[in-house]
């Protein structure tokens, strides 16, 4: 899957300060900044304790160890990939992904050499002749069964592997063709194929997320004031009531926070499709109180409800919710409301092809009452989350439940290892949720294992997407 470019990657690190940065130096030491080389789109996040939590469980259970040593700033970076791929960047360097396989309900680890400034492997490695270290290390050859010197006995056929040379420095990583008691009895062939990646630079040190705001001051204000100038601008060209679309999300406080500053106290669209996650509602009744923000909300009609039993469930190509559960409720509460507004919403080009090639002021076809501006365009989420925690903004906790994107619960976008970590850590709204698909699976004669796989989620019959700004 070729990685689109949706914008320029920005990620730099400070090893002075040990943190990212997205300018080209620190504004807390002055030193100068190096690249990341991220795999694009690029939009890499903070990892929270739950997603560090995530990646160390990972290690362990299959090298024996943690990856990621306690105090260090790390950051999340979306991959392509059939379902959810998260590349590692600590230090200021990619020490590897982890990747979901759905039909064995687990996260895999694909380390990189680098991982090695921060870890030993305990387990699934190997030891090579040193013979073979020039050939392996420096023209990327494979460990053949000459070559080898020990292998570990956890290691299986289709595992990943650290290559260790004898003094145990890590000069490769790569997959086994072989199991560990196979491979012993092999006269020859390949017994890890070597994977070569694009080499990087990890320098391990703690951080905390304030001293990464102080790393970034500078920029951060930069776009800010960027922001501002554009709201006045939009707001003072279009002479219509100034809203902000208000969706829970990371953007759409962001964007709160800057609309704030350039208009002073303009009311929040809340589009309540009924189908929020409960922290959702609780993240919109913070934002209420703390900002005395007044918050319209869209009524949640039945309507969900009625086209699912008439439909079926919305799918990634048939998202027939989008329109029912926002754009047409949205529509409604803004002719009665004010007759047309001017909404200022947290997109960014960063998230998809379709935004990325977005005007930054548009009408949505089927909200013609709405007007929409983008204060934000440009931020990638490092630029929000930085933005976000210099600004102590209530932000929703979903955040620090690996959750990266803030939606309804059961959004037939979500990938797989969203889906069934909502299944078992919101077991509550998935149950209620599951009955609804199983009444359909039912009437609709669907196989046994249309939930389980995830099947629901695609449409047979339908081609084409709907890919409604929202």
């Amino acid at each position: 899957m070729r990685p689109p470019y949706l914008g320029r990657i920005l990620l730099r690190w400070c090893d002075q300060c040990h943190t990212p940065v997205l300018a080209k130096t620190c504004a807390s030491c002055g030193s100068a900044t190096r690249e990341v080389p991220l795999t694009p789109p690029g939009d890499a996040r903070p990892a929270f304790p739950a997603d560090i939590t995530l990646v160390n469980s990972i290690f362990c259970e299959h090298f024996g160890a943690p990856l990621v040593p306690a105090g260090h700033l790390v950051l999340l970076n979306k991959v392509p990939y059939t379902d959810r791929m998260e590349e590692i960047v600590i230090g200021g360097g990619i020490a590897g992904s982890i990747r979901y396989i759905p039909k064995e309900r687990r996260w895999e680890p694909i380390p990189r050499p680098e991982a090695c400034a921060l870890f030993r492997p305990e387990k699934r490695f190997v030891v090579v002749d040193d013979t073979a270290v020039p050939f392996i290390r420096d023209q990327g050859m494979s460990v053949l069964r000459p070559g080898l010197d020990f292998i570990d006995d956890a290691v299986r056929k289709g595992d990943e592997v650290f290559i260790l040379a004898k003094k145990r420095e890590c000069i490769g990583v790569g997959r086994a063709k072989a199991g560990a008691e196979e491979a012993r009895a092999l006269q020859k062939g390949q017994v890890v194929r070597n994977r070569r990646n694009v080499a990087s630079t990890i320098v391990p040190g703690k951080a905390t997320w304030e001293d990464a705001v102080r790393s970034n001051a500078g920029i951060i204000a930069q776009y800010e004031g960027e922001a501002v100038r554009f709201v006045k601008d939009v707001a003072a060209a279009y002479l219509l009531q100034p809203t902000i679309s208000y969706s829970g999300g990371k953007d759409s406080l962001a964007t709160l926070l800057v609309v704030r500053k350039a208009l002073g106290n303009v009311p929040l669209l809340f589009a309540d499709t009924g189908l929020e996650f409960p922290e959702t509602y609780a993240n919109v009744a913070e934002v209420e109180q703390k900002y005395q923000a007044e918050v319209i909300r869209t009524a949640t009609s039945e309507k969900f409800w009625t086209t699912l039993a008439r439909q079926g469930p919305p799918a990634v190509n048939a998202r027939w919710c989008c329109s029912v559960c926002k754009l047409l409720p949205v529509t409604e509460t803004i002719r009665t409301t004010w007759g047309e507004c001017l909404s200022f919403i947290g997109q960014r080009r960063y998230e998809s092809l379709s935004r990325a090639g977005s005007d930054r002021v548009w009408r949505n076809p089927t909200v013609k009452v709405q007007l929409s501006a983008a204060p934000i365009q440009d931020w990638t989420a490092l630029h929000v989350w930085l933005y976000l925690f210099m600004e102590h903004a209530p932000y929703n906790r979903l955040y620090e439940h690996r959750l990266d994107r803030i939606g309804c619960f059961m959004c037939p976008s979500s990938d797989m290892a969203l889906i069934h970590m909502i299944e078992t850590d919101f077991a509550g709204l998935w149950e209620g949720w599951k009955e609804h698909l199983e009444a359909w699976r039912r009437t609709q004669d669907l196989p046994a294992d249309w939930i389980e796989s995830g099947a629901w989620r695609i449409r047979e019959d339908v081609h084409g997407n709907d890919n409604h700004h929202h």
